[in-house]
C-alpha cells in the first residue's frame, strides 16, 4: 500500500465512478496503490481511462458488482438510497463514505488549496494545477472537469500541494481543512439544498471557518456576494481580496483582450506584474488572478507563477473549441447559471467581433429553471439567435409546470430570437440551416448538450 493511502480505502468501491468528482478520487486512490472498483450507469471514455489504471469498472448498477471484501463504498449526493449496491453494502456491513470525506482523507498531510464559489471553480482549480505543474512543484489535484484527455481531471503528484475543487452544492466543502481557500463569488444556486441567501452565506462561513490556523482566505473584492461574506467573517480569518475594486489587496489594473487571450496587469505586494491568460474573457482573467493570489499566499513567488499561468489553455467544456466546418466554429460551454451564461456570451462577443453568435442551450435541473428561468432567458438575449432544448433533469424528478418554455418566454420578452426544439436529434439540421460561414455556434449547458458539437460539425461538413 502506497504511503498516504488511508487504510479504510485500500479496496474502495465507487457507485457512479464515471462522474467528474468520483472518477478523480478513484484515480488518485489507484495511483496511490489502492485496489479500486466501481460501477457507472453507462460506458464512457472516463471508464476506459480508469481501466487503464487497473480499476475494475462495471457498467450498470447491481448488487453482485460489490465485492464482499470491499473496504468501503464511496458515494456522491447523486446516489439514491435505493441503489442495489448501496443496499448490498448495508447487508455486508461495509462502511459508506461520502466522496467529500474520501477527498478530505486524500488531502491529509499535504498543503491543500480548496477552490470554492458559485462559478469558476473548475477553471481556477485547473489554472492552479497546470501552473504549479509548470513550475515543477508536482501538485496533486482533483478537478470537476478534464483538462484535455479523459481522466485528466485528477493526479497524485509527488509534491506537497493538493489543489481541490470544493463543491458547495451539497455543503460537502465543509469537510476540507485547507491552508488556502479561494472564494470566487457567492450567489444563490442549488435551490434544492439552499432556501435563501442567508443559508448560502452560512454555508460559506462554515467553509471559511475550516481554514487551518495561520491559513488564508483569498476572496473576490468585486463580487457583492463575496464582499458580503467578507463583512460577515469580520476578520475571523486572514483574508486577501483580489479584483478590480479600488480597495482590493491584489488589484487588477488592466485586462486587455487579445483575440482569444488577455493581457492582465496586477499590483501584488507593491509589485506590478503583467501576464498572459490564454483563454478569452474578463471572468477567466479574474480567475487567473485568484489563482495567482492563492499561490502567493502559499509562498510561491508571484513573479514565477504569473508567467506559468499562461500554460493553461482551457479545460473541457469551458469555451472549448470543438472544431470548424463550412467556416463555422463550434464551441462548447458548461455555463448553466445565468451569471455563467452572461460571462461566456460576453467573452465570445468580445472575441468574435461582428460575427453572429448562435446558441444551443439546454437548461440543467428543474429546480434551477424554476428559480432562474427568467434570468436564463435574459442572458440568451446576448446571442444573435438561440435554440432551447428541454430541461436536462440530472438527479431531479420533474416539477409540475416547470419546462424550458419558461426560458423561451423570458428570452422573447427580452427581445431575443429564440426557438424551442424538443427533439435533440433535430438540432444538427436546425443549426446547419441557421449558421453561415464566419459565425460561431455555442452548445451551452451542464447536461448532454455537449454531445451535439460533433454532430453539428458533421452536418455542417456535408453542406
Amino acid at each position: 500500500m502506497a504511503p498516504g493511502l488511508p487504510t479504510a480505502m485500500d479496496r474502495p468501491h465507487f457507485i457512479g465512478i464515471g462522474g467528474a468528482g468520483m472518477s478523480g478520487i478513484a484515480k488518485i486512490l489507484a495511483q496511490r496503490g489502492a485496489a479500486v472498483a466501481g460501477s457507472d450507469a453507462k460506458e464512457s471514455a472516463t471508464a476506459e481511462a480508469l481501466r487503464a489504471l487497473g480499476v475494475t469498472v462495471h457498467i450498470g448498477h447491481a448488487a453482485e458488482h460489490l465485492a464482499d471484501d470491499a473496504s468501503c463504498v464511496v458515494v456522491s449526493s447523486a446516489i439514491r438510497s435505493d441503489n442495489p449496491e448501496l443496499a448490498r453494502a448495508a447487508e455486508l456491513g461495509i462502511p459508506v463514505v461520502h466522496r467529500s470525506d474520501a477527498l478530505a482523507a486524500l488531502m491529509e498531510g499535504l498543503r491543500p488549496i480548496a477552490v470554492a464559489g458559485t462559478h469558476g471553480k473548475t477553471t481556477t482549480t485547473s489554472m492552479l494545477a497546470v501552473s504549479l505543474g509548470e513550475l515543477g512543484l508536482k501538485p496533486s489535484y482533483a478537478i470537476g472537469g478534464d483538462l484535455d484527455v479523459p481522466g485528466s481531471n485528477a493526479l497524485h503528484g509527488a509534491g506537497d500541494i493538493f489543489v481541490a475543487e470544493a463543491d458547495e452544492s451539497d455543503r460537502s466543502f465543509h469537510k476540507y481543512a485547507p491552508e488556502v481557500a479561494i472564494v470566487l463569488n457567492v450567489e444563490l444556486d442549488h435551490h434544492a439544498n439552499y432556501a435563501s441567501m442567508d443559508e448560502i452565506y452560512e454555508s460559506f462561513e462554515t467553509f471559511a471557518g475550516k481554514i487551518v490556523p495561520g491559513g488564508t482566505l483569498v476572496i473576490s473584492g468585486d463580487h457583492e456576494g463575496a464582499r458580503e461574506l467578507t463583512r460577515r467573517l469580520a476578520g475571523s480569518v486572514r483574508t486577501v481580496t483580489y479584483g478590480e475594486a479600488e480597495d482590493a489587496d491584489v488589484r487588477v489594473s488592466a485586462v486587455v483582450p487579445q483575440g482569444l487571450k488577455s493581457r492582465v496587469t496586477v499590483l501584488l505586494d507593491g509589485q506590478e506584474l503583467t501576464f498572459t491568460v490564454s483563454v478569452p474573457g474578463r471572468h477567466y482573467a479574474l480567475n487567473a488572478v485568484a489563482a495567482l493570489t492563492a499561490g502567493a499566499a502559499l509562498g510561491i513567488p508571484a513573479a514565477e507563477l504569473a508567467p506559468a499561468l499562461a500554460a493553461y489553455t482551457g479545460v473541457k467544456r469551458r469555451l472549448q473549441l470543438k472544431g470548424e466546418a463550412a467556416g463555422v466554429q463550434v464551441i462548447d460551454s458548461y455555463a448553466h447559471h445565468p451569471t455563467e451564461m452572461t460571462a461566456d456570451l460576453e467573452a465570445m462577443r468580445a472575441a468574435a467581433g461582428d460575427s453572429r453568435i448562435l446558441v444551443v442551450f439546454q437548461p440543467h435541473l428543474f429546480s434551477r429553471t424554476q428559480e432562474l428561468g427568467k434570468e436564463m432567458g435574459q442572458a440568451l438575449a446576448l446571442a444573435d439567435a438561440s435554440v432551447v432544448l428541454d430541461i436536462y433533469p440530472a438527479r431531479e424528478d420533474p416539477i409540475p409546470g416547470v419546462t424550458s418554455e419558461l426560458i423561451v418566454e423570458a428570452a422573447r420578452a427580452a427581445g431575443a430570437d429564440v426557438t424551442a426544439v424538443h427533439d435533440k436529434a433535430e438540432i444538427p439540421g436546425v443549426i446547419a440551416g441557421m449558421a453561415k460561414p464566419g459565425e460561431l455556434v455555442l452548445t451551452m449547458g451542464a447536461g448532454d448538450v455537449t454531445d451535439l458539437g460533433p454532430l453539428i460539425l458533421d452536418r455542417l461538413s456535408q453542406q
